[in-house]
């Protein structure tokens, strides 16, 4: 409780709220690196001061992207220890330890919506559902193995299927992006097919390793934590059996 209570602290003595009331600042290293780890996915914007190019559209996008946190940061210090050199928006994910960095002065034109744009594709979670938006930041991770949980959204298990591998994701970051992906979405029939399933199979667990383009199968039964961390754990170590190829699609659109 302790701890808990000092970081609490540490963030409320660090973080100043932005003039409009919506923004956090952050003063120092401290409150920026509680900031980070205080969420699967953040984002800071770190400009030189509210005048800067990019600076309004960012906090109105702000308002679009919740409940993602948002942040703002002004502090050289804080942006030396983070590598930041110009004018930048940063989203910082858990799911494999990634500082995607958004160059102002490379934008020519800066609008709302393409801000929001840019963190809606990239915002990458310990279970990232599968879209047309997220597949593009799932296929831009340099992490290229995803464990997939195929599961219909309204099925008696989908929300307990979906805190489990959630809970079991960060055991694999860095090797894996755990990847849910909603058979009862009709445009997610094509993804269901390349693994020779259909809604009527749900659930069931895959891999899909894009350095090799090749998938496995976990075999039907129950999806635990066990088994689905023996799953994973088979791949790393190479032993993984029936192995299949992933066929012609390509391999950025499952």
């Amino acid at each position: 409780m302790f701890p808990a209570l000092f970081l609490s602290l540490l963030v409320y003595t660090a973080v100043a709220e932005d003039k409009d009331g919506a923004l956090p600042r952050l003063g120092d290293v401290g409150a920026a690196e509680a900031f980070i780890d205080s969420a699967e996915v953040v984002v800071v914007g770190f400009f030189e001061g509210e005048d800067s190019h990019g600076y309004k559209e960012f906090v109105e996008a702000a308002k679009e992207v919740k409940p993602i946190p948002v942040a703002v940061c002004g502090e050289k210090e804080v942006w030396a220890n983070l590598s930041i050199v110009s004018d930048t928006i940063t989203i910082f994910r858990k799911a494999d330890n990634h500082q995607e960095n958004l160059q102002l002065s490379e934008a020519k034109k800066i609008e709302t919506d393409g801000l929001v744009r840019f963190i809606t594709v990239n915002e990458l979670r310990y279970i990232t559902e599968y879209n047309q938006v997220t597949a593009v930041g799932l296929f831009n991770s340099d992490v290229k193995t995803h464990l997939l949980l195929f599961t219909s959204r309204g099925s008696d298990d989908y929300t307990v299927l979906k805190d489990r591998m959630g809970a079991l994701a960060p055991e694999f970051t860095g090797k894996f992006l755990f990847v849910l992906i909603n058979g009862a979405v009709k445009a997610n029939e094509r993804s269901l097919g390349y693994f020779g399933l259909k809604s009527g199979d749900l659930p069931r667990v895959g891999i899909y390793d894009g350095d090799s383009d090749m998938k496995w199968l976990l075999p039907e039964g129950e999806i635990s934590t066990e088994r689905v961390r023996e799953f994973c754990q088979s791949f790393l170590r190479g032993d993984l059996k029936e192995v299949k190829e992933a066929g012609p699609e390509s391999k950025t659109e499952l």
